[in-house]
């Protein structure tokens, strides 16, 4: 039996997101918007000395599925560097589109599972994890410049 798209758990975590505030003066920022749903997120970063995120802020314009997708991300997304951030983007990417069997090694991911055959969801579900990986890189550039 197929699972529900939309269950209570996720919608639980669309109803919660953390760190729902922007930053005043971010290391960087960064807005992406999903041409096929047309869901938003705009996340902003502070990184410290070793590059892991200290500081986080967004605001997310997004489906259940978009929302609870940040609200997954923004959970656990502090102390993570660029390139755990980046790794994690790249493996959500990878599953969604079927490359790999099993969720990315992030916390609760495995509740999209029932979205896979739905590849018209898969840009909302990815928003945040693509901000937050693109702004912490950009942080991590303007650091070194």
């Amino acid at each position: 039996m197929t699972q529900p798209l939309y269950n209570t758990q996720i919608l639980r975590l669309a109803a919660s997101i953390p760190h729902h505030q922007r930053l005043a003066s971010p290391m960087a920022s960064i807005e992406k918007r999903s041409p096929v749903c047309g869901s938003r997120v705009a996340v902003d970063v502070d990184l410290d000395a070793e590059g892991r995120v200290v500081a986080l802020g967004m605001q997310v314009r997004a489906c259940a599925l978009g929302q609870a997708s940040a609200s997954l991300m923004g959970a656990h997304a502090i102390g993570r560097t660029a390139a755990e951030l980046d790794m994690t983007r790249a493996a959500l990417t990878n599953w969604l589109a079927g490359e790999c069997d099993t969720p990315p090694d992030w916390p609760g991911l495995d509740l999209f599972t029932p979205a896979l055959p739905h590849s018209a969801r898969h840009p909302s579900i990815r928003l945040a994890f693509e901000a937050v990986a693109e702004a912490a890189a950009l942080a991590l550039r303007e650091k070194a410049a």
